[in-house]
Protein backbone atom coordinates (compact mmCIF):
# COMPACT_ATOMS: atom_id res chain seq x y z
CA UNK A 1 0.00 0.00 0.00
CA UNK A 2 1.11 3.67 -0.14
CA UNK A 3 1.42 6.23 1.92
CA UNK A 4 -1.58 7.65 0.50
CA UNK A 5 -3.98 4.55 0.95
CA UNK A 6 -3.05 3.28 4.45
CA UNK A 7 -6.07 3.31 6.44
CA UNK A 8 -5.54 5.50 9.43
CA UNK A 9 -6.20 3.46 12.85
CA UNK A 10 -9.77 4.29 14.21
CA UNK A 11 -10.20 4.03 18.28
CA UNK A 12 -13.60 3.26 19.37
CA UNK A 13 -12.99 2.85 22.77
CA UNK A 14 -9.96 3.90 24.71
CA UNK A 15 -8.37 2.00 26.86
CA UNK A 16 -6.56 4.93 29.21
CA UNK A 17 -3.98 2.73 30.43
CA UNK A 18 -2.93 2.14 26.72
CA UNK A 19 -3.83 4.56 24.27
CA UNK A 20 -3.37 7.80 25.94
CA UNK A 21 -0.37 7.12 26.78
CA UNK A 22 1.07 6.71 23.44
CA UNK A 23 -1.09 9.89 21.79
CA UNK A 24 1.02 12.89 20.97
CA UNK A 25 -0.55 16.19 21.95
CA UNK A 26 0.14 18.61 19.39
CA UNK A 27 1.97 21.99 20.37
CA UNK A 28 -0.91 23.99 20.16
CA UNK A 29 -2.71 21.08 22.71
CA UNK A 30 -0.25 21.55 25.07
CA UNK A 31 -0.28 25.93 24.58
CA UNK A 32 -3.85 25.15 25.60
CA UNK A 33 -3.49 22.67 28.16
CA UNK A 34 -0.77 25.17 29.61
CA UNK A 35 -2.74 28.46 29.27
CA UNK A 36 -5.56 26.91 31.48
CA UNK A 37 -2.92 25.65 34.10
CA UNK A 38 -1.29 29.12 34.36
CA UNK A 39 -4.52 30.62 35.01
CA UNK A 40 -5.08 28.54 37.94
CA UNK A 41 -1.91 29.27 39.13
CA UNK A 42 -2.20 32.76 39.13
CA UNK A 43 -5.97 32.64 40.66
CA UNK A 44 -4.34 30.15 43.47
CA UNK A 45 -1.88 32.44 44.13
CA UNK A 46 -3.67 35.35 44.16
CA UNK A 47 -3.24 35.43 48.22
CA UNK A 48 0.24 35.72 48.05
CA UNK A 49 0.34 38.41 44.79
CA UNK A 50 -1.35 40.50 46.83
CA UNK A 51 0.73 40.16 50.02
CA UNK A 52 3.74 40.71 47.52
CA UNK A 53 2.52 44.09 46.35
CA UNK A 54 1.18 45.12 49.53
CA UNK A 55 4.43 44.34 51.53
CA UNK A 56 6.53 46.12 48.90
CA UNK A 57 4.77 49.40 48.30
CA UNK A 58 3.82 49.86 52.06
CA UNK A 59 6.51 51.12 53.64
CA UNK A 60 10.44 51.30 53.85
CA UNK A 61 10.08 48.48 56.94
CA UNK A 62 7.54 46.29 55.14
CA UNK A 63 10.16 46.43 52.27
CA UNK A 64 12.98 45.15 54.10
CA UNK A 65 10.58 42.19 55.25
CA UNK A 66 9.58 41.59 51.52
CA UNK A 67 13.49 41.94 50.56
CA UNK A 68 14.25 39.52 53.36
CA UNK A 69 11.84 36.78 52.15
CA UNK A 70 13.72 36.58 49.06
CA UNK A 71 16.86 36.29 51.25
CA UNK A 72 16.62 34.14 53.99
CA UNK A 73 13.23 32.72 53.54
CA UNK A 74 9.71 33.81 55.27
CA UNK A 75 8.79 32.10 58.36
CA UNK A 76 9.30 28.21 57.51
CA UNK A 77 9.78 28.42 54.10
CA UNK A 78 13.24 28.83 53.17
CA UNK A 79 14.10 31.70 50.43
CA UNK A 80 15.48 29.53 47.81
CA UNK A 81 11.56 28.22 47.68
CA UNK A 82 9.88 31.57 47.90
CA UNK A 83 11.80 31.89 44.82
CA UNK A 84 10.81 29.16 43.32
CA UNK A 85 7.06 29.77 43.86
CA UNK A 86 7.56 33.27 43.03
CA UNK A 87 9.16 31.62 39.44
CA UNK A 88 6.43 30.01 39.04
CA UNK A 89 3.88 32.41 39.32
CA UNK A 90 6.25 34.49 36.90
CA UNK A 91 6.28 31.87 34.05
CA UNK A 92 2.67 31.68 34.66
CA UNK A 93 1.74 35.39 34.16
CA UNK A 94 4.16 35.21 31.08
CA UNK A 95 2.56 32.33 29.31
CA UNK A 96 -1.10 33.21 30.28
CA UNK A 97 0.16 36.36 28.77
CA UNK A 98 1.31 35.52 25.38
CA UNK A 99 -1.31 32.85 24.99
CA UNK A 100 -3.63 35.16 25.28
CA UNK A 101 -2.62 37.44 22.78
CA UNK A 102 -2.11 34.42 20.59
CA UNK A 103 -5.82 33.49 20.77
CA UNK A 104 -6.71 37.91 20.22
CA UNK A 105 -4.84 37.51 17.39
CA UNK A 106 -6.27 34.43 16.10
CA UNK A 107 -9.88 35.85 16.73
CA UNK A 108 -9.53 38.81 15.39
CA UNK A 109 -7.56 37.84 11.93
CA UNK A 110 -9.30 34.88 11.06
CA UNK A 111 -5.80 33.11 11.45
CA UNK A 112 -7.13 29.50 12.19
CA UNK A 113 -5.28 26.94 10.24
CA UNK A 114 -3.08 24.27 11.57
CA UNK A 115 0.15 25.53 10.25
CA UNK A 116 -0.14 28.92 11.77
CA UNK A 117 -1.77 27.19 14.95
CA UNK A 118 1.41 25.23 15.49
CA UNK A 119 4.05 28.00 14.55
CA UNK A 120 2.25 30.35 16.66
CA UNK A 121 2.05 27.74 19.68
CA UNK A 122 5.70 26.67 19.45
CA UNK A 123 6.45 31.24 19.41
CA UNK A 124 4.14 31.06 22.70
CA UNK A 125 6.08 28.29 24.26
CA UNK A 126 9.61 29.36 23.04
CA UNK A 127 8.64 33.57 24.51
CA UNK A 128 7.58 32.10 27.51
CA UNK A 129 9.83 29.78 28.75
CA UNK A 130 12.63 32.10 27.29
CA UNK A 131 11.64 35.36 29.21
CA UNK A 132 11.19 33.03 31.95
CA UNK A 133 14.74 32.31 32.06
CA UNK A 134 15.81 35.77 31.74
CA UNK A 135 14.48 36.67 34.68
CA UNK A 136 15.13 33.66 36.55
CA UNK A 137 18.21 34.51 36.14
CA UNK A 138 17.74 38.32 37.53
CA UNK A 139 15.69 36.68 40.67
CA UNK A 140 18.24 34.43 41.42
CA UNK A 141 21.51 37.26 41.41
CA UNK A 142 22.96 36.27 38.20
CA UNK A 143 23.02 39.70 37.05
Amino acid sequence: MTELTKKRPEFRNINAFKDLTTYRLPPAGWVSILHRVSGGLMFILLPLIVWLFDTSVSSEISFERFSAAFAVGLGWVPGWLFKLVVLALIWAYLHHLIAGLRHLYMDACHAVSKEFGKTSALVTLGLSIGLTFVLALKLFGFY
